[in-house]
């Protein structure tokens, strides 16, 4: 580039070359101009007074070659160059004019280096030294700890559980334990805070206690240092929470009964009812402690218990005025029981509930319903479950003419065989003008007519189902109209499950029962395995709006499809679209 002026004074084919090799991309016609040979060409001039020598021409065309050369090598440096591949794995891949570049894209990546790998020897474990910490040390620490959380957490939430009213806290606590019990949620709740302590130990929230078996797992022995935790926890739980205790339920405890029955009764001076569900080991102490401290219970729940027979009436004899409910399950003195009652001993006696498991087989127990009704003459309640009675005479003097004035419950329910006949049930009811309920389920002895004749004349429920009884049995199969004649204004159940009612029959009552000003109040109507028409089911569907249980099932007269179970009011009223 330095001696490019002399080569163009000398030889215009050095020109040529020259300009050639240094700029490839310039115009042909530029570097052409010393072979133009035309007169009217504007080229030809430099060309001509380089060949006569004119030293002023050029090097003023020397110059202008300069400035072109040095225009066209910036514009050259400022041309991008492009790019034939994306940046990949790293790199970037550019054409250039001759040839291909490959950029990194890492500025650190300048040099590769290789890595000498040093074999280090492994080095043996240190042998850990175990620190001994005191029980007080672990206790301080967690101590620090839980300080510390609760110093963070108090920075940003309001302290409202520490200023809320302790009678806001019982409140909440009462509505929780009328749905889940009071044990184990007050037990619980007492070890939350310093406030819940005080409001779970609210005397308010202890009237009512159900303690369950859940000391062991089931089928797994006591030892006997559980033994002494439980009668520790009862003692202090006597002491100091049931201070207004009035209803106490145990179930399911094979030992200690009588201890805690000792402890309820000597620290709860208001407790008003007692209950023992299967629970076994309840001796004639725990009666006398009940007889001496408890001076307001009247209510005694032994259902499905092992009770011994003596400390039960001796103390029905010696404390029996006060006792208002008795409820108990069949055993082998249950007639001594019986006897007691009926001599006078629970003058205001109101509810009497005997019954039995199903699966007992036959329990037969005699029962003198005359001496009965002079012994308990303010009865309201009386409940036979599953135990066949055997009505017998009373002795003289011993007779009573009153009946129930004020019995309002009768259930003779039976799932076998039933000795009642029509004249034990006139006996039983023919002095209880309020009866509302009458349950004579297996009662296959007791005819229509009979129950026409009773002195009731608001009965509200009638359950006459038959079940697990022979067609050898039934004294009734017609004058089921009687009954829905009677008591069509006030009826709201019936049952008449299997009962041999003739089809005209049924037909009557169920217009009796459709037609009759009190058709909105009948609620449940079982006609399971009876002789009920597609006639007597429109007539009382269309009129009965409030019926919402309606039993179909096992009905021979009906098409098939529609013997079944009907529970609400809209599955019921569809069933009129389907009767033929």
């Amino acid at each position: 580039m330095e001696n490019f002026s002399d080569s163009v004074s000398n030889n215009k084919e050095d020109l040529k070359e020259e300009g050639e090799e240094i700029l490839p991309n310039v115009d042909r016609s530029s570097s052409s101009i010393a072979e133009s040979s035309g007169a009217n060409s504007t080229e030809s001039i430099p060309v001509r007074t380089l060949e006569r020598g004119d030293r002023a021409g050029s090097k003023k065309r020397a110059g202008e070659m300069k400035k072109r050369m040095h225009i066209d090598a910036k514009n050259k440096r400022k041309r991008k160059s492009k790019s034939i591949h994306p940046p990949t794995r790293g790199y970037t891949i550019q054409e250039g004019e001759d040839m291909l570049l490959v950029i990194t894209n890492d500025p650190m990546r300048n040099t590769f280096k290789r890595r000498k790998t040093v074999v280090r020897k492994a080095k043996a474990p240190k042998a850990r030294v175990k620190r001994k910490t005191s029980k007080a040390g672990i206790k301080e620490k967690a101590h620090m700890q839980i300080k510390s959380v609760t110093d963070d957490s108090d920075e940003g939430y309001d302290r409202w559980g520490q200023h809320l009213p302790v009678e806001v806290l019982v409140n909440i606590f009462r509505l929780v334990v009328k749905q889940e019990g009071a044990i184990p949620f007050l037990c619980r709740a007492a070890r939350v805070c310093q406030l819940w302590n005080g409001a779970a130990a609210n005397p308010v929230l202890w009237c009512s206690v159900a303690i369950g078996y859940c000391w062991i797992e089931p089928g797994k022995t006591q030892l006997p240092r559980t033994e002494l935790k439980i009668q520790d926890t009862i003692r202090w739980l006597s002491q100091n929470r049931f201070s207004q205790l009035r209803e106490f339920s145990l179930s399911h405890w094979k030992k200690n009964v009588d201890h805690a029955l000792q402890a309820v009764s000597e620290h709860c001076p208001q407790l008003s009812l007692l209950k023992l569900s299967y629970c076994s080991g309840v001796t004639e102490k725990s009666f006398q402690s009940l007889g001496r401290n408890s001076p307001l219970l009247e209510s005694i729940d032994i259902q499905y218990s092992e009770v011994q027979s003596e400390g039960l009436i001796n103390f029905l004899e010696n404390h029996g005025s006060q006792i208002r409910k008795i409820l108990f399950t069949y055993g082998v003195k249950s007639d001594r029981i019986l006897t007691v009652l009926a001599g006078g001993c629970c003058p205001e006696l109101k509810l009497l509930e005997i019954n039995t498991k199903l699966d007992s087989g036959y329990c037969q127990l005699p029962i003198c319903i005359q001496a009965l009704q002079s012994g308990c003459p303010k009865l309201q309640v009386f409940r036979m479950l599953n135990v066949t009675a055997m009505p017998k005479t009373a002795r003289k003097g011993h007779c009573s003419t009153s009946g129930f004035p004020h019995l309002e419950e009768l259930c003779i329910a039976s799932s076998s065989l039933s000795f009642i006949m029509d004249s034990d049930l006139i006996t039983l009811l023919h002095g209880s003008p309020n009866l509302r309920v009458l349950d004579l389920r297996g009662c296959a002895r007791i005819t229509a007519t009979a129950l026409s004749t009773l002195p009731c004349q608001e009965l509200e429920c009638l359950y006459w189902g038959l079940y697990f009884s022979s067609n050898s049995m039934m004294s009734s199969k017609k004058g089921i109209h009687l009954l829905t004649e009677k008591w069509n204004r006030t009826l709201q159940e019936l049952d008449l499950s299997s009962q041999p009612f003739s089809e005209n029959d049924l037909e009557v009552a169920m217009g009796d029962l459709a037609h009759s000003t009190g058709a909105e109040r009948l609620r449940s109507l079982n006609l399971s395995g009876t002789k009920i028409t597609s006639n007597a089911l429109r007539s009382i569907i269309g009129q009965c709006s409030g019926l919402s249980y309606l039993n179909l099932s096992s009905c021979r007269h009906l098409p098939r499809g529609l013997k079944r179970v009907y529970r609400d009011q809209e599955d019921i009223q569809n069933l009129l679209d389907k009767l033929p």
